[in-house]
């Protein structure tokens, strides 16, 4: 297991109707004493099922969250986390949850601010359809040919970064949708540089649940992000915390 991390570690998860795999999502991140603290941050979307109930079984910290979005849902858990290191996650079994003391080992020990991880390269057989595929295909070609950022998937939800990164507002991502998760590797990348920000590749998994994503729709608005921001038009939010 190695030395203990002097850290306190928050997974932030946002949930709407996973109950089908929250409970195995949590337990998958090593909990045995290889940081100082650990602790689970869940923001649910008012979900319909036994989300949450199952999620405080397990000693998860459950915030509901009314108002709608992906984005929303992440600034809240970042605003709210009491961690000094947040690891995020999709509450699905796709990531892989035992990577994570490792990810957050290399960001201690090498003196990183962020990492975000790159599931293309090692997604298994079955983790995405063709179409899943070729849409995070074009959305990271595209954001690389606008941004020349140097980041393979512009749109993987797994990240390990430090709390404090987040009171510089150039990094502080303001998208309440889905186009958070590419916002936020284009402000870490340029503002925090890439000797500091970088992105690691991770296994991604076959989905358990259904999805509740809209794949045409955010992928719309997922491209329309990308050009809006790098014309300087994306607007901006001040509001953050729940």
């Amino acid at each position: 297991m190695g030395e203990t991390l002097p850290v306190h570690v928050t997974v932030v998860i946002p949930t709407r109707n996973e109950e089908a795999a929250i409970v195995d999502t949590i337990r998958s991140v090593p909990n045995d004493g290889w940081c100082e603290k650990l602790d689970f941050l869940i923001i649910d979307g008012n979900s319909t099922d036994r989300t949450r109930e199952l999620a405080e079984s397990e000693g998860a910290t459950v915030y509901l969250e009314e108002r709608r979005g992906y984005g929303r849902a992440y600034r809240t858990g970042f605003a709210m986390a009491p961690g000094d290191i947040i690891v995020t996650m999709d509450a699905d079994c796709t990531y892989p949850g035992e990577e994570v003391p490792g990810l957050v080992r290399k960001l201690i020990e090498d003196d990183l601010e962020w990492i975000t991880c790159d599931r293309l390269r090692r997604a298994e057989k079955g983790s995405m359809s063709g179409l899943h595929g070729l849409g995070n295909w074009v959305l990271s070609t595209t954001a690389r040919a606008l941004y020349w950022y140097g980041i393979h998937d512009s749109q993987s939800g797994m990240w390990v970064f430090r709390k404090k990164i987040l009171e510089d507002e150039r990094i502080r991502p303001t998208n309440d949708g889905m186009p958070l998760s590419e916002e936020f590797k284009i402000r870490a990348r340029r503002y925090l540089g890439r000797k500091k920000a970088i992105e690691i590749s991770v296994p991604y998994r076959e989905r358990v649940g259904d999805a509740e994503i809209n794949t045409w729709g955010d992928g719309w608005k997922n491209l329309r992000f990308l050009f809006s921001m790098r014309l300087g038009l994306a607007r901006s939010k001040t509001e953050w915390g729940p």
